[in-house]
């Protein structure tokens, strides 16, 4: 007898949002791993530019039993993969991927390797790797971190038993230290690149010390290191910009001086401020995204220091502390560049602007100039318009009076007792008084119109 289906919830919420379910997991998209002690953790973070999600699938596939791995699965940034005796972890950020492959701890890897130059030890490392070196060397994009960080149980209040610990590890270099957290576990590192590309972390934990923890503290230190070197990626743009600055504050200041003295034609000003804006723009545009995510990065190295909650050990440098002290001075360098670009792209818009008011009063004189002109042109015209209404007056006076006489004629050779020449001369005031008004009233009609 089957069981009856639990009957369906009714609908008391509004539709979701298209974007409900996407940003509510978003806490969970990147889940620290749980790591059992002594582990290995062995990270690369390559720059993904020009690089596909479908490529980085394709090398993910390539592992031993994923070749049926869906595309689907790496739709969310994060994939898990687990083998027999080590897990992989992909994340594909903005700028950058992360491969995180976790095994247990190698015995010789704390072993002494009895060689000055470490190179033995090393060589014994990378064969002892759950992942075949040719799948890391093949990794597409190109290298910006990897780390190898060994993680183990031991007593962090015992400060030499640690040291000894890490002396084989980091072949008896001075290492850095701090103690993490309430529950202390204890992170040493020299920052050294070895040979094979990889540089090494050490983490020590007390015993009673939970997976998930170790998982976090593992997590914290790999985003620590990869979000240091990405966020000094601005120093190499910095150091490059400085000559152009150098030379566009030149010429700026050159070119309001030439304002000021006014030894130059406008235009020419103009065709040089254009075209040491058109520089200055350029340079923004193509560096103001670093600059800015310099900024983001450095920000995460700080808030991943804090997390870190660090201790000092009497006598050694802590992480953070070392951390903030190298990089600092980048970051001022970095912040300091990217307010000159932009201090340097407002002045130019000023230098602009005042030239643009000096063209403006140049042109408006001008104009005045040319309405002025306009005005004795006018008023030429006016005088002129006068003495040829006058003119025609006396012209068309001198026709209507004419044709008046030849009317006078024709009437005396008809036998009318007149003297034509007595009535035309009679009739001129008459004349000309009616052509000057007729010529008034159409000047009236005419401003009547509008004209």
């Amino acid at each position: 007898m089957t069981s009856a289906l639990p009957p369906a919830l009714p609908q008391v919420l509004p539709d979701n949002d298209a974007l409900r379910e996407v940003l509510h997991n978003e806490v969970h998209a990147r889940p620290p791993a749980r790591i059992r002690l002594p582990a290995l953790v062995v990270y690369v973070a390559v720059l993904n530019e020009g690089v596909s999600r479908e490529d980085e699938w394709a090398h993910l596939r390539a592992l031993p039993g994923q070749q049926d791995l869906p595309l689907q699965a790496l739709s969310g940034n994060f994939v898990r993969l687990r083998f027999a005796n080590h897990t992989l972890k992909w994340e594909r950020h903005t700028e950058f991927s992360r491969y995180s492959i976790v095994q247990a701890l190698p015995d010789e890897a704390l072993a002494d390797s009895h060689h000055g130059d470490g190179s033995g030890h090393e060589a014994a490392l990378m064969r002892s790797l759950a992942v075949d070196a040719g799948w890391l060397a093949g990794l597409p994009g190109k290298t910006v971190a990897a780390i190898m960080m060994a993680m183990v149980h031991g007593d962090v209040d015992d400060t030499a038993a640690m040291r000894a610990t890490a002396a084989p590890w980091f072949d008896g270099r001075d290492t850095l230290a701090s103690l993490m957290g309430i529950r202390r576990s204890c992170a040493m590192t020299d920052f050294r690149l070895r040979d094979s590309g990889f540089e090494r972390l050490l983490v020590i934990s007390p015993t009673n010390t939970s997976e998930q923890r170790v998982g976090r503290i593992s997590q914290r230190l790999l985003e620590l290191e990869t979000y240091r070197l990405m966020a000094l990626r601005g120093l190499p743009v910095a150091k490059t910009l400085a000559p152009m600055l150098g030379d566009a504050e030149a010429r700026l200041a050159e070119i309001t001086a030439r304002m000021e003295n006014k030894d130059a034609s406008d235009q020419e000003l103009l065709d040089k401020l254009i075209a040491l804006a058109a520089t200055v723009e350029r340079a923004t545009a193509t560096h103001l995204y670093r600059f800015t995510a310099t900024q983001a990065y450095y920000a995460l190295v700080e808030q991943r220091i804090e997390q870190l909650r660090e201790t000092p050990i009497p006598g050694t440098q802590t992480v953070g502390e070392f951390v903030l002290r190298r990089v600092s001075p980048a970051m001022a360098t970095v912040q300091a560049t990217a307010q000159r670009l932009a201090s340097l792209s407002q002045r130019i818009e000023r230098a602009s602007a005042l030239l643009r008011t000096r063209v403006d009063i140049a042109t408006e004189s001008q104009n005045q100039m040319l309405l002025e002109k306009l005005t004795r042109g006018q008023e030429l015209q006016l005088r002129l318009q006068s003495t040829v209404e006058g003119l025609s007056i006396a012209a068309i006076s001198y026709y209507v009076v004419s044709l008046i006489l030849y009317a006078g004629k024709a009437g005396k050779q008809a036998g009318l007792p007149i003297q034509p020449e007595l009535v035309a001369g009679a009739t001129v005031p008459f004349v000309l008084a009616a052509i000057w008004w007729g010529t008034r009233q159409l000047h009236k009609r005419l401003r009547d119109d509008g004209h």
